[in-house]
């Protein structure tokens, strides 16, 4: 098996390109090969292209072998690895995922700077899974080991709950997201995301990624917390989203559409060998 080793502000993924590789990617190999003290290590993997009716389409698989139905960062970087083969030559195309269409564009001759949209936002409860009558989950209060928090659920394709705060920290995420992602909240996990508002153009976020854990980025959840943000009207429609890993700028039209602006980085090329799976 054949991996191409990516990180997008320290969200490392490992490509998977079908079409050079015949093992399919079962959830206990996918688990083996992200492992970081017995595998390659990785935060997940992106695998394709898979052709469907003409159309380029690609999986994201979180390090627990579970499938995500959305992933900025590992979208990014199948990208850039696309043109980095010369299967994309135009500045602009389109990719498929589990969630519907986003639109990539390259924003440099190497392709490593890449907008992308990210469809629209959603607060619905409905679409996010929640339980009880169809609203927007705006200023909804959870308990999560014990103690209730104000958040704000957001749907960028995959969910998340959103909390805005003035203390945020790796330990208090972590805290929080071991008892959140699997809450009977929501029955399909959740991603959580706490935010501190610097100003109305800058945010810092600290992440627990469903089906990861602790993350240095992600861009599904840096949308998610602009899109908290400014429906509570904290922040305006443009805004750098901080977070341990580096920055990434997101933007949110009138009709919630996203789009956002990150970097993606090569890594190295990787082959299992035949006894890795003994």
């Amino acid at each position: 098996m054949e991996f191409y080793k990516y990180h997008s502000l320290g969200n490392d993924y490992l490509v998977y390109d079908c079409r050079k590789n015949e093992e399919e990617l079962e959830p206990e190999k996918i688990i083996r090969i992200c492992a970081r003290k017995f595998g390659i290590g990785a935060d997940g993997i992106v695998a394709g292209p898979y052709m469907q009716e003409g159309q380029m389409h690609v999986k994201v698989y979180n390090a627990d072998g579970s499938e995500a139905e959305q992933g900025g960062n590992a979208i990014r970087i199948f990208a850039h690895y696309l043109k980095s083969i010369g299967e994309v030559q135009r500045e602009s195309f389109s990719l498929f995922t589990k969630s519907g269409e986003v639109e990539i564009r390259f924003l440099n001759r190497e392709g490593t700077r890449i907008q992308m949209t990210m469809g629209r936002l959603s607060f619905s409860s409905k679409k996010l899974g929640l339980s009880g009558p169809d609203r927007e989950a705006v200023h909804e209060y959870f308990n999560f080991g014990g103690e209730e928090y104000d958040c704000t659920c957001v749907s960028t394709g995959n969910p998340h709950c959103v909390m805005i705060t003035e203390d945020i920290s790796r330990a208090k995420i972590c805290g929080i997201g071991k008892y959140s992602e699997c809450a009977d909240y929501f029955p399909d996990r959740t991603n959580t995301i706490i935010v501190k508002i610097l100003d109305k153009n800058n945010i810092q976020i600290e992440i627990f990624e469903r089906g990861v854990g602790y993350t240095l980025s992600s861009a599904t959840c840096s949308c998610a917390a602009a899109g908290a943000a400014l429906r509570q009207g904290l922040i305006d429609s443009d805004v750098m989203v901080h977070m341990p890993g580096g920055k990434l700028w997101t933007q949110i039209d009138e009709e919630w559409n996203v789009k956002m602006i990150g970097s993606v980085k090569r890594i190295c090329k990787i082959e299992l060998f035949e006894d890795f799976f003994h």
